[in-house]
């Protein structure tokens, strides 16, 4: 990261070797505000200063996408039910300090997802716990990414595995043999071997739930439950859990701004670049797992990738 065009932007915490022992880690402190925190208190500057009805607001806009759910409704219902005397000129202004607010917000997400992309289909190492609370907004204006304490590493066999996976599921239009085909070389297998099931699983796990709202699923994991449902997966390789893991978190921040975020299209570009450097994905994905029989039928629901802190 630190010899990447990255390094001009986001800003991770060096050790400070001389002052560590196996028992203590200490590293440099990185002065700014979550990112989370630093988009209420803008929130609440645009409504007047009521950090309350900020926290409330954006909390309500994270739960839906529909209209009567977006931060720009809910924000103008507060105007208008506000006992202050808002002409249209200071309307029209709290609209524009509040687009302005999104996309700056909705632009450093997306720098957050480049980044993250760049690490794991390039170095290899990346942050499992990605979640908003270890995302600052530093003082300089750069991203600070904290708390590496759920640093994960990829094998080369991974990163050039997920590559295939992400890299087919972030076309415009994925196929799902295409798809499905990188997953059980990622190692995936289920027990009747649906090529539309598995593609679907792909999705969910490393790029949108989207789908599953569309069928009606309240929560990510109803949408897990039903797939299984129709074609249970007995195995699920040990890295994928983690990067479905860091998938979610961001797609959890994108809600939180009104954006749905497909990680494996931010994802691609790096992904990419990862297969063209290093040739394509072995054929056989292999940690020294024991094999899967036939017929055991186990059915893997890992609920907790699919929660929020």
């Amino acid at each position: 990261m630190s010899k990447s065009s990255f390094a001009e932007k986001v800003k991770i915490p060096e050790p400070i070797l001389n002052l560590c022992s196996k028992n203590v880690l200490v590293m440099e402190y990185l002065s700014g505000k979550k990112l989370a925190v630093s988009i209420e208190e803008k929130l609440a500057a645009i409504l007047g200063g009521d950090i309350s009805a900020a926290i409330k607001v954006l909390k309500a806009t994270q739960q839906s996408l529909d209209e009567e759910s977006s931060l720009f409704f809910r924000v103008n219902v507060i105007i208008e039910e506000s006992r202050a005397d808002n002409t249209r000129y200071q309307k029209g202004l709290k609209a524009f300090q509040l687009l302005s607010m999104t996309r700056d917000a909705r632009n450093k997400l997306s720098l957050l997802l480049d980044a993250t992309g760049h690490q794991i289909f390039h170095d290899g190492i990346y942050n499992g716990d990605c979640h908003p609370g270890n995302i600052l907004v530093l003082d300089d204006g750069l991203l600070g990414l904290i708390d590496y304490g759920q640093t994960r590493r990829l094998s080369h066999h991974d990163r050039l595995a997920l590559a295939r996976v992400v890299s087919s599921l972030g076309k415009r239009l994925p196929d799902a043999q295409e798809v499905a085909d990188a997953m059980r070389k990622f190692g995936f297998r289920s027990r009747d071997d649906n090529v539309e099931i598995i593609a679907k699983n792909a999705s969910l796990y490393f790029n949108s739930d989207i789908e599953g709202k569309r069928m009606g699923f309240a929560t990510p994991q109803k949408y897990l439950q039903y797939l299984n449902s129709k074609d249970p997966m007995l195995h699920v390789p040990d890295p994928a859990l983690f990067l479905a893991r860091t998938s979610f978190l961001f797609r959890g921040l994108g809600a939180l701004l009104q954006q749905q975020i497909h990680t494996s299209s931010h994802w691609r570009k790096h992904a990419i670049l990862a297969v063209a450097k290093n040739g394509k994905a072995h054929q056989l994905y292999n940690l020294g797992l024991t094999p899967i029989s036939n017929d055991k039928q186990k059915i893997l629901v890992s609920s907790q990738i699919f929660s929020f802190p």
